[in-house]
Order: C-alpha cells, then sequence, then structure tokens
C-alpha cells in the first residue's frame, strides 16, 4: 500500500511545468502523486516521467477529468469525444509509467436529474457499450480503469458502491475496477466500511478525504473501520489524499470549497499524511 497526494489541491491545469511540485511532494514523504490530466496537451508526458523519476516519487494514478463534452451517456459527440479523451489519457499513461486510470470515467461530472426507468437503462447501457471499448484498449496497453462512484450532487449516474459493481458485472472486463472515496461514501453508503468489503477484491483505488473536503482524520469520519476493512480485503493499491481549498479557483468552484477548510493546504497535505500513517500503523 502506498500514500499519495492528487495535485488539484495545488494546481489546476496540471502543466508538464507543474511538475515541479514532486519534489516536495517527496519531501513530505509521499510515495505516489495522482494526475488530474485536465487536457492531454497540457503534458509531455516523456518530461512528467523524467521529473518524477527524478524526484523519486511515482506517477500511481492518472484522474480522468470529465469535464462539459465528455460524456459516455450523451449525444454520439460526447461519446465520442470521451472516448478520444480517456484514451489518449491511457496512452500517456503508458509513457508515464502509471497502472491506474481513475475517478467519474462514465459521464460528464455535474450532471443531475431525475430520469424515468427508460431512460436509466439506456444511459446504463450506452456506458457499458463504451465503457466494453475503453476498458477493452486498457487491457491492450496493459493498464486498469476505477470507476468512482460520486455523490448525488456531483451525478446521478453512479453514487454508491452497489451501483459501481453492478456496472462492473455488466462490463466483465479484467481491467475495470471501483474506485471508492471517503467523501462520497460519507454522504451516499449507510457504512463506509460495509461497502468496502462488498467491494472485495474488485476494489483498485482508494481516496482519503475529510467529510468536509479537508484534512483526513481531521474531520468526523470513523477511520478505524475503515482500515480494517481495507486490511481485512488484503488491499493493496494507493490510498490517496484529494482535497480541495479556496487557492485553486477553477477547483474550489467546481467543488463548491467556498470557505478556508485548513490553515493552509500544506497542512492538509502534511497532517493528512502523519493522520493516515498513524491508523494505517504505518
Amino acid at each position: 500500500m502506498r500514500f499519495g497526494i492528487n495535485s488539484f489541491l495545488f494546481v489546476s491545469p496540471f502543466t508538464t511545468e507543474s511538475s515541479k511540485l514532486f519534489a516536495k511532494f517527496k519531501k513530505w514523504g509521499f510515495d505516489t502523486v495522482e494526475l488530474p490530466i485536465e487536457s492531454p496537451e497540457h503534458i509531455d508526458a516523456a518530461k512528467v516521467r523524467a521529473a518524477a523519476d527524478k524526484a523519486g516519487i511515482a506517477i500511481g494514478t492518472v484522474c480522468a477529468c470529465m469535464g462539459p463534452g465528455r460524456d459516455f451517456r450523451g449525444s454520439e459527440e460526447d461519446q465520442k469525444t470521451a472516448m478520444t479523451y480517456c484514451k489518449t489519457l491511457i496512452d500517456q499513461m503508458v509513457v508515464l509509467g502509471c497502472p491506474s486510470l481513475i475517478g467519474p470515467v462514465y459521464s460528464v461530472v455535474g450532471l443531475i436529474g431525475a430520469h424515468d426507468d427508460a431512460e436509466k437503462k439506456a444511459q446504463f447501457n450506452l456506458v457499458v457499450k463504451n465503457l466494453k471499448v475503453l476498458a477493452k484498449y486498457a487491457e491492450e496497453k496493459g493498464v486498469q480503469i476505477c470507476v468512482e462512484p460520486l455523490n448525488r450532487f456531483e451525478t446521478d449516474f453512479l453514487n454508491t458502491c452497489d451501483q459501481g459493481l453492478k456496472l462492473l458485472k455488466a462490463v466483465k472486463s479484467p481491467a475495470l475496477r471501483l474506485h471508492l472515496d471517503t467523501f462520497h461514501m460519507n454522504i451516499e453508503e449507510k457504512n463506509q466500511a460495509e461497502a468496502i468489503l462488498k467491494a472485495g477484491s474488485l476494489l483498485g483505488h482508494f481516496h482519503a478525504c475529510g467529510s468536509d473536503r479537508g484534512t483526513p482524520g481531521n474531520d468526523h469520519i470513523d477511520w478505524k473501520p475503515i482500515v480494517a476493512a481495507l486490511k481485512k480485503i488484503k488491499y493493496s493499491g494507493d490510498v490517496v489524499i484529494e482535497s480541495f481549498t479556496t487557492d485553486v479557483k477553477v477547483i474550489a468552484r467546481a467543488a463548491a470549497i467556498w470557505r478556508k477548510m485548513e490553515p493552509t493546504r500544506d497542512e492538509i497535505a502534511t497532517q493528512g499524511l502523519t493522520n493516515l500513517k498513524k491508523f494505517f500503523k504505518r
């Protein structure tokens, strides 16, 4: 198990120049960095890989940024745009030495609404159809895709572990796994530990976030059963802090961060890592 940090805490968009952050992350004690790549044109993958190697930190995950026009349940054009974007990320991951594409790899974030059963079925089938293609591509490239349920305010498509497992069962690909996040689970799951146990060996990625998007461990979440559940299923993937602050304006607006959660974003990272090491007895 490795501990990582999502670069959205410090920068948006992440560019090749942003790689200078790697040395700081490594100094703080992180094993991996998670890169949200908002547009493939923002980075030179070979240069970013070289910077990570120099800093001695692994690029553990690339986070798909499913913005407007990228939607596997949308129009034909949106589906095509989403497919091209995700396949390009996978190509970059090969160069980056990154094994996992994570996030809401199914629909544009922010699409919410009440759909009747027929609409839900049609949308589900569209996502399954597209993920079968994308997962096959991931298999060929030797990487995996971890789909993340989001809370009800960010999507109406995939909110719970059960829904995620249903999607995985329908796609039937060894390259498709589940990504759980304590912030979203805090809203949507009856019991976070039980959701983790239910995911079992299909859990491919894990976000450790405070209940308010702040420092994990500086919140009301009961981390003891969460850690116990991860250990029980023998989870060996990355545990990544994905917190946001008002410092990065575009992300603050997208994530509805309207006030300062912690004194500084550096403290979210450093104290969060200290807390995780304590929880996991590392």
